[in-house]
Protein backbone atom coordinates (compact mmCIF):
# COMPACT_ATOMS: atom_id res chain seq x y z
CA UNK A 1 0.00 0.00 0.00
CA UNK A 2 1.25 3.47 -0.77
CA UNK A 3 2.03 6.54 1.49
CA UNK A 4 -1.01 8.25 -0.50
CA UNK A 5 -3.08 5.15 0.05
CA UNK A 6 -2.32 4.79 4.04
CA UNK A 7 -2.98 8.65 4.26
CA UNK A 8 -6.88 8.42 2.56
CA UNK A 9 -7.69 5.08 4.37
CA UNK A 10 -6.51 6.98 7.73
CA UNK A 11 -8.67 10.13 7.35
CA UNK A 12 -11.35 8.62 5.69
CA UNK A 13 -13.26 7.79 8.69
CA UNK A 14 -13.02 11.17 10.23
CA UNK A 15 -13.94 12.62 6.78
CA UNK A 16 -17.08 10.27 6.87
CA UNK A 17 -17.89 11.57 10.84
CA UNK A 18 -17.95 15.20 9.42
CA UNK A 19 -20.19 14.60 6.86
CA UNK A 20 -22.75 12.65 7.90
CA UNK A 21 -23.92 15.28 10.26
CA UNK A 22 -23.87 17.93 7.15
CA UNK A 23 -26.38 15.57 5.66
CA UNK A 24 -28.49 14.98 8.34
CA UNK A 25 -28.63 19.05 8.54
CA UNK A 26 -28.98 19.69 5.13
CA UNK A 27 -32.47 16.72 4.66
CA UNK A 28 -33.78 18.43 7.82
CA UNK A 29 -33.61 21.45 6.38
CA UNK A 30 -34.67 20.40 2.75
CA UNK A 31 -37.72 18.41 4.23
CA UNK A 32 -38.92 21.89 6.29
CA UNK A 33 -38.39 23.93 3.17
CA UNK A 34 -41.06 21.66 1.88
CA UNK A 35 -43.30 21.59 4.26
CA UNK A 36 -42.94 25.51 4.67
CA UNK A 37 -43.88 25.81 1.02
CA UNK A 38 -46.71 23.88 1.18
CA UNK A 39 -48.05 25.99 3.95
CA UNK A 40 -49.38 29.39 3.94
CA UNK A 41 -47.84 30.66 6.82
CA UNK A 42 -45.35 32.24 4.66
CA UNK A 43 -48.07 34.23 2.50
CA UNK A 44 -49.74 34.75 5.84
CA UNK A 45 -47.25 36.11 8.15
CA UNK A 46 -44.82 37.81 5.57
CA UNK A 47 -41.61 36.01 6.38
CA UNK A 48 -39.71 34.33 4.50
CA UNK A 49 -38.10 30.43 4.99
CA UNK A 50 -34.82 31.95 5.97
CA UNK A 51 -36.71 33.95 9.17
CA UNK A 52 -38.92 31.82 10.19
CA UNK A 53 -36.52 28.68 10.77
CA UNK A 54 -34.04 31.09 12.29
CA UNK A 55 -35.98 32.92 14.57
CA UNK A 56 -37.61 30.94 17.53
CA UNK A 57 -40.60 32.88 18.02
CA UNK A 58 -41.30 32.78 13.99
CA UNK A 59 -40.49 29.06 13.83
CA UNK A 60 -42.96 28.50 16.78
CA UNK A 61 -45.98 29.93 14.87
CA UNK A 62 -45.26 28.21 12.10
CA UNK A 63 -45.32 24.91 13.83
CA UNK A 64 -48.89 26.07 14.94
CA UNK A 65 -50.17 27.70 12.03
CA UNK A 66 -49.12 24.14 10.10
CA UNK A 67 -51.03 22.27 13.13
CA UNK A 68 -54.15 24.86 12.48
CA UNK A 69 -53.98 24.36 8.72
CA UNK A 70 -54.20 20.31 9.19
CA UNK A 71 -57.65 20.53 10.98
CA UNK A 72 -59.31 21.06 7.77
CA UNK A 73 -61.26 23.30 5.78
CA UNK A 74 -64.09 25.75 7.06
CA UNK A 75 -61.13 28.02 9.55
CA UNK A 76 -59.23 30.75 8.56
CA UNK A 77 -55.92 31.56 10.44
CA UNK A 78 -54.54 35.02 10.59
CA UNK A 79 -50.92 35.69 11.93
CA UNK A 80 -49.05 38.59 13.47
CA UNK A 81 -51.94 41.01 14.27
CA UNK A 82 -51.18 44.03 15.00
CA UNK A 83 -54.56 45.86 16.78
CA UNK A 84 -54.98 49.26 18.02
CA UNK A 85 -56.25 49.64 21.46
CA UNK A 86 -56.36 53.20 21.98
CA UNK A 87 -53.36 56.06 22.22
CA UNK A 88 -51.96 55.56 19.08
CA UNK A 89 -50.89 51.91 20.90
CA UNK A 90 -51.19 48.06 19.45
CA UNK A 91 -50.98 45.01 20.45
CA UNK A 92 -49.65 42.42 18.71
CA UNK A 93 -51.35 38.74 18.35
CA UNK A 94 -49.67 35.94 17.40
CA UNK A 95 -52.16 33.80 16.01
CA UNK A 96 -55.90 33.40 15.71
CA UNK A 97 -58.08 31.31 14.07
CA UNK A 98 -61.44 31.64 12.93
CA UNK A 99 -63.11 28.67 13.46
CA UNK A 100 -67.07 27.97 13.05
CA UNK A 101 -67.60 27.38 16.58
CA UNK A 102 -65.63 30.43 17.95
CA UNK A 103 -62.56 32.59 17.88
CA UNK A 104 -59.30 30.69 18.61
CA UNK A 105 -56.50 33.09 20.17
CA UNK A 106 -52.94 31.92 20.47
CA UNK A 107 -50.00 33.14 22.41
CA UNK A 108 -46.85 31.20 21.45
CA UNK A 109 -44.02 31.12 23.82
CA UNK A 110 -40.90 28.95 22.38
CA UNK A 111 -39.17 28.88 26.07
CA UNK A 112 -37.43 25.93 27.30
CA UNK A 113 -36.53 25.46 30.90
CA UNK A 114 -39.22 24.93 33.88
CA UNK A 115 -42.14 27.21 33.35
CA UNK A 116 -43.98 28.37 36.61
CA UNK A 117 -46.95 30.76 37.29
CA UNK A 118 -50.19 31.70 38.53
CA UNK A 119 -53.06 33.63 36.70
CA UNK A 120 -53.31 36.18 39.08
CA UNK A 121 -49.84 37.34 39.21
CA UNK A 122 -48.16 39.97 36.91
CA UNK A 123 -45.25 37.77 35.69
CA UNK A 124 -44.40 34.01 35.43
CA UNK A 125 -40.81 32.33 36.02
CA UNK A 126 -38.82 30.66 33.46
CA UNK A 127 -35.94 28.63 35.52
CA UNK A 128 -33.43 27.37 33.00
CA UNK A 129 -30.45 24.50 33.96
CA UNK A 130 -28.03 25.88 37.01
CA UNK A 131 -30.97 27.58 38.60
CA UNK A 132 -31.03 30.48 36.67
CA UNK A 133 -34.60 32.23 36.67
CA UNK A 134 -36.01 34.89 34.43
CA UNK A 135 -39.51 36.54 34.48
CA UNK A 136 -42.05 37.32 31.65
CA UNK A 137 -45.08 38.64 31.39
CA UNK A 138 -48.15 36.54 32.50
CA UNK A 139 -49.29 34.64 29.02
CA UNK A 140 -52.55 34.65 30.42
CA UNK A 141 -52.78 38.55 31.10
CA UNK A 142 -51.39 38.91 27.75
CA UNK A 143 -53.97 36.90 25.61
CA UNK A 144 -56.53 38.80 27.68
CA UNK A 145 -55.63 41.91 26.75
CA UNK A 146 -55.35 40.10 23.08
CA UNK A 147 -58.94 39.69 23.47
CA UNK A 148 -60.08 42.82 24.53
CA UNK A 149 -58.78 44.64 21.67
CA UNK A 150 -60.72 42.47 19.78
CA UNK A 151 -63.66 42.55 21.12
CA UNK A 152 -63.46 46.25 20.59
CA UNK A 153 -62.73 45.59 16.54
CA UNK A 154 -65.90 42.89 16.58
CA UNK A 155 -68.87 44.38 18.49
CA UNK A 156 -71.19 41.94 17.42
CA UNK A 157 -69.00 38.58 18.87
CA UNK A 158 -69.53 38.35 22.59
CA UNK A 159 -66.76 37.19 24.87
CA UNK A 160 -68.18 33.43 25.46
CA UNK A 161 -67.13 33.00 21.67
CA UNK A 162 -63.47 33.67 22.23
CA UNK A 163 -61.14 30.86 23.53
CA UNK A 164 -57.81 31.90 24.50
CA UNK A 165 -54.67 29.02 24.30
CA UNK A 166 -51.29 29.32 25.74
CA UNK A 167 -48.87 27.38 23.58
CA UNK A 168 -45.33 26.40 24.99
CA UNK A 169 -42.81 24.95 23.48
CA UNK A 170 -41.65 20.86 23.86
CA UNK A 171 -38.50 22.09 24.95
CA UNK A 172 -40.11 22.90 28.34
CA UNK A 173 -41.70 21.86 31.24
CA UNK A 174 -45.01 23.30 32.57
CA UNK A 175 -44.43 23.09 36.14
CA UNK A 176 -46.93 24.67 39.00
CA UNK A 177 -49.62 26.39 36.43
CA UNK A 178 -52.95 27.82 38.50
CA UNK A 179 -55.85 28.85 35.75
CA UNK A 180 -58.98 29.41 37.19
CA UNK A 181 -60.78 31.32 33.91
CA UNK A 182 -63.02 29.54 31.53
CA UNK A 183 -62.11 28.89 27.82
CA UNK A 184 -58.18 29.46 28.70
CA UNK A 185 -55.94 26.39 28.35
CA UNK A 186 -52.31 26.73 28.76
CA UNK A 187 -50.34 23.49 27.52
CA UNK A 188 -47.40 22.45 24.99
CA UNK A 189 -47.34 22.35 21.52
CA UNK A 190 -47.19 18.76 21.34
CA UNK A 191 -50.69 18.48 23.48
CA UNK A 192 -52.49 21.39 21.19
CA UNK A 193 -53.80 19.05 18.22
CA UNK A 194 -55.59 16.48 20.54
CA UNK A 195 -57.33 19.28 22.68
CA UNK A 196 -58.22 21.50 19.62
CA UNK A 197 -59.85 18.56 18.36
CA UNK A 198 -61.20 17.85 22.11
CA UNK A 199 -62.66 21.24 22.41
CA UNK A 200 -63.92 21.50 18.98
CA UNK A 201 -65.78 18.74 19.28
CA UNK A 202 -67.48 20.10 22.77
CA UNK A 203 -68.49 23.55 21.21
CA UNK A 204 -71.62 24.81 19.39
CA UNK A 205 -71.53 26.37 15.79
CA UNK A 206 -72.13 30.56 16.37
CA UNK A 207 -70.45 31.48 12.74
CA UNK A 208 -71.55 30.34 9.64
CA UNK A 209 -69.42 30.41 6.41
CA UNK A 210 -70.30 34.31 5.73
CA UNK A 211 -69.72 35.47 9.23
CA UNK A 212 -66.28 33.68 8.94
CA UNK A 213 -65.56 35.83 5.95
CA UNK A 214 -66.73 39.02 7.49
CA UNK A 215 -64.36 38.38 10.19
CA UNK A 216 -61.71 37.69 8.44
CA UNK A 217 -61.90 40.16 6.14
CA UNK A 218 -61.98 42.76 9.29
CA UNK A 219 -59.09 41.35 10.99
CA UNK A 220 -56.85 40.90 7.83
CA UNK A 221 -56.66 44.73 7.47
CA UNK A 222 -54.28 44.73 10.95
CA UNK A 223 -52.20 41.32 9.25
CA UNK A 224 -48.95 41.84 7.46
CA UNK A 225 -47.92 45.57 9.17
CA UNK A 226 -45.73 47.42 7.65
CA UNK A 227 -42.17 48.13 9.81
CA UNK A 228 -43.47 51.88 11.10
CA UNK A 229 -46.55 50.21 12.81
CA UNK A 230 -43.65 47.25 14.15
CA UNK A 231 -40.89 49.46 15.07
CA UNK A 232 -44.13 51.80 16.85
CA UNK A 233 -45.19 48.73 18.78
CA UNK A 234 -41.49 47.90 20.04
CA UNK A 235 -41.05 51.31 21.01
CA UNK A 236 -44.11 51.10 23.54
CA UNK A 237 -43.33 47.75 25.16
CA UNK A 238 -39.78 49.17 25.60
CA UNK A 239 -41.02 52.01 27.20
CA UNK A 240 -43.45 50.39 29.60
CA UNK A 241 -40.65 48.28 30.83
CA UNK A 242 -38.41 51.22 31.97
Amino acid sequence: MSITEIIISSIMPAIYLAVIPILILALRIYGLFIRFSRSGYGNASGNRFYKTVSDKGAYGEFLIYELLESLGEGNRILTNIYLPTGNGRTTEIDLLMVHPTGIYVFESKNYSGWIFGDEKSKNWTQTLKGGKKTSFYNPVRQNKGHISALMDNLRDVGPESFFSYIVFSERCEIKKISISSPNTSVLKRNSLKSALVSDISKRHKVFGESEISGIYGILSWYSLADDSIKSSHIRTIREDLE
